[in-house]
């Protein structure tokens, strides 16, 4: 049994907007056991919207359509749903009165093109949107179902949460559906697949499902089960996670929800250590990541985005020499760095960035990518080198998160 999305809008196409919908829908799906087989963007058009919806119902059971539901002349998605469905646009009086309080709320006048969002069609039935003006349609036609939805996130969200998610599992749902997601870094997926193989053949035997999910510089192992006693399956997934945990304890970090910046957060908090950051390369790519944590100011005192050597002179007590010895890209220096950045915060831990993000800068010796990183602590100061990619984006963040892995590290020993 397969689930299908379809996005309409233009902005969708040429790139001016992100399709998020689709990834949270597809997430939300998977939560109850549906696999979504398509994801289809196309323009608000009468001929593509009538093609897309047919070829859906040859091949899902339930059809998720997000857009084209605006108060614009250019939103011709509700007439064409009409004449899919053999229906026609009725006016919904109890729909317009609550448009009405919406825009009377809001002490904003009425217009008539706000009056149209209540006409709907005739043979669906309406999902309340009380965060806007256009409704969520649910629909039913040989079979599948159709949940017709406004393209704004926040409020497509709001629909499928209140009205449309719990329908679809009345309707589709087999039983429980439990996942855990097991977050690693430093390994890349297909030696992190060649590591595990022998684990992964096994999860079959009770019927667990596993999907690697690689972004930069972390790659997610997600566990799925299926069945009807919640409390077995999370039993299972547990014991094949303390596998794993066995298996490769150095590259994991956390579970869920969890990111690199919260965990090593939570550390700090725990051990009621403080921490300050120097950073040349990321350019205050961490310090926004530490910072997105609430109440990361238990913890975190402040950074300097050192991105000169003068800099790095003056306000982290780095030697001149040892930047004209070694380059501002070396050992010595972001450790000089990290050391002097602990004394200029009065911070228990420092942690000190340097390297080549690129696309321009590298050398033989030092080629773009070369990234040297150093945490400053308690019992010293330890550093390592890296050698990333070309781009400057990635460099960036696989930098940052490898910075931070390194800090975790030091504060579980």
């Amino acid at each position: 049994m397969f689930a299908e999305i379809i996005t309409i809008g233009d902005e969708l196409l040429i790139g001016q907007t992100i399709d998020t919908n689709s990834s949270w829908i597809g997430e939300q799906m998977n939560g109850i056991g549906l696999q979504v087989s398509h994801i289809t963007s196309i323009k608000d058009q009468r001929d593509q919207i009538l093609n897309s919806l047919k070829l859906a119902a040859n091949r899902s059971s339930l059809v998720i359509i997000t857009g084209g539901l605006g108060p614009t002349n250019d939103d011709i998605t509700k007439q064409t749903l009409c004449e899919y469905f053999d229906s026609e646009l009725t006016l919904n009086t109890n729909v317009l009165e609550k448009i009405a309080y919406y825009f009377e709320n809001k002490n904003l006048e009425m217009l008539d093109v706000n009056k149209d969002q209540a006409l709907l069609p005739h043979n669906c039935e309406v999902l309340e949107n009380i965060r806007g003006t256009a409704s969520g349609m649910w629909f039913e036609k040989e079979g599948v179902v159709y949940l017709s939805l406004p393209g704004v996130p926040y409020e497509m969200k709001g629909i499928m949460m209140e009205n449309g998610l719990p329908r679809i599992k009345e309707r589709f749902s087999k039983g429980k559906v439990v996942n855990k997601t097991v977050k690693t870094h430093g390994i890349g997926e297909s030696y992190l697949a060649k590591l595990i193989k022998e684990w992964e053949q096994n999860l079959s035997v009770d019927q667990i499902s596993l999907a690697y999910l690689p972004s930069p510089g972390i790659v997610k192992l997600r566990l799925t089960a299926i069945g009807e006693d919640e409390k077995l399956l999370l039993k299972k997934i547990d014991y094949y996670i303390d596998e794993l945990n066995y298996l490769i304890p150095n590259y994991i970090y956390g579970y869920n929800k969890d990111t690199l910046e919260s965990v090593v957060g939570d550390l700090l908090r725990k051990k009621s250590f403080s921490l300050s950051l120097a950073e040349s390369c990321t350019g205050g790519h961490i310090a926004k990541m530490i910072t997105s944590v609430s109440g990361c100011s238990d913890y975190f005192k402040g950074s300097v985005v050192a991105y000169s050597d003068e800099i790095k002179q003056s306000l982290l007590s780095v030697e001149p020499e040892y930047i004209e010895s070694f380059g501002a890209v070396s050992k010595e220096v972001v450790e000089q760095m990290a050391i002097g950045l602990t004394k200029k915060f009065n911070t228990d831990f420092g942690l000190a960035t340097s390297g080549i993000a690129g696309p321009t800068g590298g050398t033989k010796e030092k080629p773009v990518g070369t990234v040297w990183i150093a945490v400053a602590g308690p019992e010293g100061v330890v550093s390592k080198k890296f050698t990333f990619g070309n781009s400057r984006e990635r460099n960036i963040i696989i930098s940052s998160l490898s910075a931070l892995n390194m800090l975790r590290t030091e504060l579980l020993k």
